[in-house]
């Protein structure tokens, strides 16, 4: 399943980013778990690489400069033609402009952000750099899921930025919404209220596809990472979510075809 990436549908989760303090020791971890090489560029907020898969660019990783207090995670970026102005919704509509609006060189302008719950997520425009040109497989990002304290909180929030339809699943127990774009699913919102972990607070995680999950669930931990949640099986595959060295959560999934 491989799709290349043109010009993303605004709402489309397009990248993923993760700021570190290590650069080099996390571009090993990344490099041996996912097979990725990196070339550098742009630098305007600092050190920043791209990661490839088999020539297509797929994740970056940036140095976290001293004195900014982000959270070291994946931070997923969504598509829009116009960074400025999804800026002023953002803000009008109760979230908070940390970085930008701002050019990255040529590739595009960004925007950094929170929702009205705290979880954080970018805005990319796209010039040069479209973001993901490869899904679907083993060491591509194939989904996002905000976990939050309860979807009603921060869903019109969304749905405001980008006009999302939402699909609700049906139960007492489970609080969880789909967002879709153009009638397919781009999205998960899951409320799990007091399960919220404290020390993440509300969080976008980022799923990578793996060919084989507990496998890779051994080699993170070989390589220094660790796990927060074991391989289980679920509805749309096998997944288990594990943390690199510096921390970031991220779910690893082999995805049921």
């Amino acid at each position: 399943m491989t799709e290349s990436a043109a010009r993303h549908t605004p709402g489309t989760p397009c990248w993923e980013s993760l700021m570190v303090h290590g650069m080099a020791a996390t571009q090993e971890f990344y490099g041996a778990l996912f097979g990725w090489e990196f070339r550098p560029g742009p630098e305007q907020l600092g050190p920043y690489v791209r990661a490839l898969l088999d020539g297509h660019e797929v994740a970056g990783i940036g140095n976290l400069p001293a004195d900014r207090h982000l959270p070291i995670a994946w931070t997923p970026y969504l598509a829009s033609d116009d960074a400025d102005a999804t800026a002023e919704t953002i803000r009008h509509c109760g979230g908070t402009v940390a970085v930008g609006p701002l050019d990255a060189g040529d590739a595009g302008r960004l925007v950094l952000a929170t929702d009205p719950a705290g979880a954080v997520f970018g805005i990319w425009q796209a010039a040069e750099h479209a973001g993901t040109s490869l899904k679907g497989e083993p060491g591509t990002p194939v989904w996002n899921e905000l976990v939050t304290r309860d979807t009603a909180t921060v869903a019109k929030f969304y749905q405001h930025l980008f006009g999302y339809e939402e699909e609700a699943v049906i139960s007492a127990d489970f609080d969880y919404l789909t967002l879709h774009l153009d009638g397919r699913p781009v999205a998960g919102l899951h409320g799990v209220g007091n399960a919220l972990p404290r020390d993440l607070g509300p969080h976008w995680m980022t799923y990578f596809e793996v060919e084989d999950t507990d496998a890779t669930v051994e080699r993170v931990v070989e390589l220094g990472g660790h796990v927060l949640r074991p391989a289980r099986d679920g509805g749309h595959g096998r997944m288990a979510t594990v943390a690199d060295p510096e921390g970031a959560a991220f779910t690893v999934v082999h995805s049921a075809r």
